[in-house]
Protein backbone atom coordinates (compact mmCIF):
# COMPACT_ATOMS: atom_id res chain seq x y z
CA UNK A 1 0.00 0.00 0.00
CA UNK A 2 1.86 3.41 -0.89
CA UNK A 3 2.31 5.72 1.67
CA UNK A 4 -0.44 8.76 1.03
CA UNK A 5 -2.92 6.07 0.74
CA UNK A 6 -2.34 5.09 4.48
CA UNK A 7 -1.61 8.19 5.67
CA UNK A 8 -5.14 9.56 3.63
CA UNK A 9 -6.85 6.06 5.72
CA UNK A 10 -5.35 7.11 8.77
CA UNK A 11 -6.40 11.03 7.96
CA UNK A 12 -10.14 9.62 7.46
CA UNK A 13 -10.34 7.83 10.89
CA UNK A 14 -9.15 11.43 12.36
CA UNK A 15 -11.10 13.81 10.32
CA UNK A 16 -14.28 11.30 11.22
CA UNK A 17 -13.58 11.80 14.47
CA UNK A 18 -13.57 15.42 14.28
CA UNK A 19 -16.62 15.35 12.30
CA UNK A 20 -18.26 13.89 15.21
CA UNK A 21 -17.39 16.15 17.72
CA UNK A 22 -18.78 19.11 15.15
CA UNK A 23 -21.90 17.93 16.72
CA UNK A 24 -21.22 18.93 20.43
CA UNK A 25 -21.60 22.94 20.69
CA UNK A 26 -18.96 24.42 22.40
CA UNK A 27 -16.65 22.04 21.04
CA UNK A 28 -17.21 22.64 17.33
CA UNK A 29 -15.24 25.61 17.55
CA UNK A 30 -12.16 23.79 18.05
CA UNK A 31 -13.08 21.30 16.08
CA UNK A 32 -12.79 22.52 12.59
CA UNK A 33 -9.44 24.22 12.80
CA UNK A 34 -7.96 21.15 14.49
CA UNK A 35 -9.47 19.56 11.25
CA UNK A 36 -7.78 22.32 9.19
CA UNK A 37 -4.80 21.41 11.01
CA UNK A 38 -5.25 17.76 10.68
CA UNK A 39 -5.22 18.12 6.93
CA UNK A 40 -1.72 19.51 6.95
CA UNK A 41 -0.31 16.60 9.21
CA UNK A 42 -1.90 14.00 6.92
CA UNK A 43 0.26 15.71 4.33
CA UNK A 44 3.18 15.69 5.94
CA UNK A 45 2.56 11.84 7.22
CA UNK A 46 2.27 10.90 3.78
CA UNK A 47 5.22 13.05 2.73
CA UNK A 48 7.37 10.73 5.59
CA UNK A 49 6.44 7.72 3.99
CA UNK A 50 7.80 8.96 0.78
CA UNK A 51 11.16 6.97 0.36
CA UNK A 52 14.42 8.97 0.78
CA UNK A 53 15.16 11.50 -1.23
CA UNK A 54 12.70 13.21 -0.98
CA UNK A 55 11.49 16.14 -2.88
CA UNK A 56 9.36 18.88 -2.64
CA UNK A 57 7.27 18.44 -5.27
CA UNK A 58 6.76 14.88 -4.34
CA UNK A 59 5.56 15.48 -1.00
CA UNK A 60 3.52 18.44 -2.06
CA UNK A 61 1.69 15.88 -3.96
CA UNK A 62 1.46 13.36 -2.10
CA UNK A 63 -0.07 15.23 0.70
CA UNK A 64 -2.70 16.44 -1.69
CA UNK A 65 -3.35 12.92 -2.38
CA UNK A 66 -3.33 12.08 1.17
CA UNK A 67 -5.45 15.30 2.29
CA UNK A 68 -8.06 14.30 -0.65
CA UNK A 69 -8.34 10.56 0.00
CA UNK A 70 -8.73 12.02 4.23
CA UNK A 71 -11.73 14.49 3.23
CA UNK A 72 -13.57 12.78 1.00
CA UNK A 73 -14.04 10.02 3.46
CA UNK A 74 -14.52 12.16 5.95
CA UNK A 75 -16.88 14.56 4.00
CA UNK A 76 -19.36 11.44 2.94
CA UNK A 77 -19.66 10.51 6.64
CA UNK A 78 -19.72 13.74 7.70
CA UNK A 79 -22.97 14.14 4.95
CA UNK A 80 -24.07 11.38 7.16
CA UNK A 81 -23.54 12.63 10.49
CA UNK A 82 -25.02 16.01 9.66
CA UNK A 83 -28.24 14.04 8.68
CA UNK A 84 -28.84 12.48 11.45
CA UNK A 85 -27.65 15.10 13.70
CA UNK A 86 -30.32 17.56 12.10
CA UNK A 87 -32.32 14.32 12.69
CA UNK A 88 -31.79 14.28 15.96
CA UNK A 89 -31.38 18.02 17.21
CA UNK A 90 -34.45 19.83 15.65
CA UNK A 91 -37.01 18.54 17.54
CA UNK A 92 -34.75 19.49 20.66
CA UNK A 93 -34.41 23.14 19.19
CA UNK A 94 -37.98 23.41 18.31
CA UNK A 95 -39.09 22.29 21.87
CA UNK A 96 -36.74 24.91 23.34
CA UNK A 97 -38.10 27.54 21.22
CA UNK A 98 -41.77 26.75 22.21
CA UNK A 99 -40.23 27.78 25.91
CA UNK A 100 -39.49 30.97 24.72
CA UNK A 101 -41.81 33.76 26.01
CA UNK A 102 -45.06 35.24 23.36
CA UNK A 103 -44.04 38.58 24.03
CA UNK A 104 -39.95 37.93 22.63
CA UNK A 105 -41.55 35.48 19.80
CA UNK A 106 -44.09 38.38 18.98
CA UNK A 107 -40.88 41.32 19.04
CA UNK A 108 -38.85 38.64 16.79
CA UNK A 109 -41.84 38.66 13.97
CA UNK A 110 -42.53 42.24 14.13
CA UNK A 111 -38.60 42.75 13.27
CA UNK A 112 -39.18 40.74 10.17
CA UNK A 113 -37.54 37.64 11.72
CA UNK A 114 -38.93 34.08 11.80
CA UNK A 115 -38.77 32.08 14.91
CA UNK A 116 -38.16 29.05 12.58
CA UNK A 117 -35.18 30.19 11.42
CA UNK A 118 -33.81 29.90 14.91
CA UNK A 119 -33.60 26.42 14.72
CA UNK A 120 -33.16 23.25 11.74
CA UNK A 121 -36.83 22.26 11.74
CA UNK A 122 -37.46 23.70 8.66
CA UNK A 123 -34.69 21.99 6.81
CA UNK A 124 -35.27 18.68 5.82
CA UNK A 125 -32.99 15.61 4.64
CA UNK A 126 -32.55 17.12 0.89
CA UNK A 127 -31.47 20.25 2.26
CA UNK A 128 -28.60 18.87 4.55
CA UNK A 129 -27.52 16.63 2.45
CA UNK A 130 -27.61 19.37 -0.51
CA UNK A 131 -25.65 22.26 2.23
CA UNK A 132 -23.30 19.12 3.39
CA UNK A 133 -22.50 18.41 -0.43
CA UNK A 134 -21.09 21.96 -1.01
CA UNK A 135 -19.17 22.13 2.01
CA UNK A 136 -17.64 18.70 1.27
CA UNK A 137 -16.40 20.03 -2.67
CA UNK A 138 -14.96 23.47 -0.64
CA UNK A 139 -13.24 20.82 1.66
CA UNK A 140 -11.73 19.03 -0.51
CA UNK A 141 -10.09 21.91 -1.97
CA UNK A 142 -8.78 23.18 0.87
CA UNK A 143 -7.75 19.97 2.17
CA UNK A 144 -5.91 19.33 -0.83
CA UNK A 145 -3.98 22.51 -0.61
CA UNK A 146 -3.37 21.77 3.08
CA UNK A 147 -2.21 18.55 2.36
CA UNK A 148 -0.01 19.86 0.00
CA UNK A 149 1.31 22.46 1.87
CA UNK A 150 2.10 19.95 4.82
CA UNK A 151 4.30 17.58 2.16
CA UNK A 152 5.68 20.17 1.36
CA UNK A 153 7.33 21.75 4.80
CA UNK A 154 7.95 18.18 5.44
CA UNK A 155 9.78 17.49 2.37
CA UNK A 156 11.78 20.74 2.57
CA UNK A 157 12.89 20.00 5.99
CA UNK A 158 13.61 16.33 6.42
CA UNK A 159 14.66 15.65 2.79
CA UNK A 160 16.70 12.52 3.72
Amino acid sequence: MSGWLKAGLIGAAIVVVLKVLQLVPCVNCCAIPAEWVAYGCIGALAAYWILPVRTMGAGAGQGALAGLIAAAIGGVIGIGIAVVGNAVFAPLQVAMLRQLPPDVLQGMMEAGIDPRMLSGAGTGAVETIGTSAVCCGIGLVIAAALGALGGLVFSAVKSE
